[in-house]
């Protein structure tokens, strides 16, 4: 608790436990050990009595003035560190530090010592290992202190950040997972801005600082996480905190980050969920501007177009160009603005792979993607007009033509072999749900039993595809609609991935009510959870037997009472008169 003082040539505890044992006259020697070692104010001596009479002891007294002159120091300091020249203000901290820091154990003192830390841009290395060393020390340092032991100990700070980037990760998967069923608020729902308010994100940002050393690191372990994991939320973290430091205008990092501006422009094109022409002309110098040379900078780039919010917004927009080309009467490869989308794309869908072969050259575009594929896309959405126009038309003899259920060979080819194709293929079938094309979507469900790496059972597809579901709720009670869905679909892969099974009974905990009672009973057999099933699946089906439990009609109380209705008696017709 004293640690320190005799080093100051102040005296302490043992120093008077000393006098009073080699002391005759114990009161004497208190005495004179207050006299010299209180406060050496004259007209205080003459005041202490009063507080004797008053029953204030001289403890509560002496710490009450010690608190003060403690608030009064720390404000001191601080004016210290904020008046006059560098130079002059570091040399009276650093002599400050130099007196105080052996009292850095004693709890009363201890805030004045980290607080002169604090202000000090470069503290002594001699200290900072003391600090490292001891704890409850490290614990109570501010995190300017902490900046400067974490730039020599990657270890130390690997072991700080990685717990926040198990929660990032967490926090993303529960909302993946969310029990909220909405075509309005999804994943993709929060701005730009308001997801970087996130608890780790700020926590991450206020750990670097203007520490470039730092930010470095932590651009150091998403890399490594994402080519460990293939978690693409590390990308969308990577992009995050680069905006934070941007929003802060911390211009130490912001500046020697090359990704800063193409990272900024995609940012306002995320916000939007829309590339417009403008953007796509920045974004596309920017790509156009990385140097021979400089070609590694395409695997931070690739990572960053790799942020599922990015994949969302190119995705999107390249559907809304299919769109306007049909209207256009223009094919895909006439339009420079969706070649650059799908450059993007590619770049970001490429990222693992460029990341861990070290080769960073862009991926060479597929040319029977835009010849071929797309083409083939717009002519289902040309198949939506003709349907759309035929069933306007005066029906004759011959009825009204069916739907096509027709698909081009290579379409389910493509979505099986093609990353690329697969991602638009797929953000196509969430286009059609949401637009309620209930039979753009039974054609087109088939081919996405087997896609590249199973895309189609990930769980942002799911989350985005479940959400579009419930505008299509009325269509459960169709038998034909549920086989399509679940059985031919959903049920298929059930029992090979988890994260399906939770999909498919959010889903259920949604909707149960529109699905026929037969089909619902024979859904809820097949979804019971396995031995080898995690505890969410069997919560999530335990929530969805509840529910159709209630659902159930209460046996009848009086099925077997007596009829109250008594037989009219027969009254003979009456004669004519």
């Amino acid at each position: 608790m004293f640690a320190g003082l005799q080093e100051l040539g102040v005296a302490n505890g043992e120093d008077l436990k000393e006098t009073l044992t080699n002391c005759t006259e114990p009161l004497k020697a208190i005495e004179q050990f207050q006299t010299e070692n209180g406060i050496l104010l004259p007209s205080l001596q003459s005041a202490l009595p009063f507080l004797d009479l008053h029953g204030t002891p001289r403890l509560e007294f002496h710490q009450s003035v010690f608190d003060e002159l403690r608030e009064k120091l720390l404000e001191r300091v601080s004016a210290i560190a904020s008046e006059g020249k560098a130079e002059e203000r570091y040399k009276k901290l650093e002599d400050l530090l130099e007196k105080s820091f052996p009292l850095v154990k004693m709890p009363s003192i201890q805030p004045v010592v980290m607080c002169v830390m604090k202000h000090l841009p470069k503290v002594p290395e001699k200290k900072l290992k003391l600090v490292m060393a001891d704890k409850d020390l490290y614990k109570a340092c501010a995190v300017e202190v902490k900046r400067q032991i974490w730039q020599d100990n990657q270890a130390l700070f690997g072991d700080e950040v990685s717990p926040l980037l198990k929660q990032y990760i967490l926090e993303k998967e529960n909302t993946l997972f969310s029990s909220d069923l909405s075509v309005l608020h999804n994943f993709f729902s929060p701005s730009p801005k308001m997801r970087r308010q996130g608890e780790v994100v700020q926590k991450l940002t206020q750990m670097i600082g203007k520490n470039v050393k730092l930010y470095d690191m932590v651009l150091q372990f998403l890399r490594t996480l994402f080519l460990r994991t293939r978690n693409v939320h590390y990308c969308t973290l990577r992009a995050e905190l680069l905006m934070s430091l941007h929003d802060l205008d911390i211009s130490e990092i912001c500046t020697v980050d090359p990704c800063h501006k193409f990272t900024w422009c995609l940012d306002a094109c995320i916000r939007e969920k829309f590339v417009d022409n403008k953007r796509a002309r920045e974004l596309q110098g920017f790509l156009d501007g990385v140097k021979k040379g400089q070609e590694q900078v395409l695997g931070d780039l690739s990572m960053i177009l790799c942020d599922p919010f990015a994949i969302n917004t190119l995705a999107l927009s390249t559907i809304r160009h299919l769109q306007e080309l049909i209207g256009q009467d223009l094919l895909p490869r006439e339009s420079p603005d969706l070649l650059l989308l799908l450059r993007m794309l590619s770049l970001g869908q490429g990222a693992w792979d460029m990341i861990d072969s070290q080769i960073f050259k862009e991926p060479k575009m597929e040319v029977d993607l835009i010849t071929k594929f797309l083409p083939t896309l717009m002519s289902f959405g040309v198949d939506d007009y003709t349907f759309t126009v035929d069933q306007k038309l005066p029906s004759e003899d011959k009825g009204t033509p069916p739907y096509p259920s027709a698909i081009p060979e290579m379409f389910p080819k493509f979505l099986l072999e093609h990353r690329i194709a697969c991602e638009i293929g797929l953000y196509y079938v969430l286009h059609i749900t949401k637009q309620r094309n209930k039979n753009a979507l039974l054609r087109l469900l088939p081919s996405l039993a087997e896609t590249f790496n199973d895309l189609a059972f990930g769980d942002i597809f799911l989350h985005l595809f479940t959400g579009n579901l419930t505008l299509l709720a009325d269509e459960f009670a169709q038998e034909e609609f549920c086989t399509s869905l679940f059985d031919n679909f959903f049920l298929a892969a059930c029992s090979r991935k988890e994260n399906v099974h939770r999909h498919v009974l959010r889903l259920l905990l949604h909707l149960h009510h529109k699905v026929a009672p037969a089909q619902l009973e024979t859904l809820q057999k097949s979804l019971e959870p396995t031995k080898q099933s995690g505890e969410a699946v069997k919560e999530l089906h335990s929530q969805l037997s509840e529910k159709l439990e209630l659902r159930k009609p209460s046996p009848a109380q009086v099925a077997d009472a007596p009829s109250m209705d008594l037989p009219l008696p027969t009254v003979p017709t009456p004669a004519p008169l």
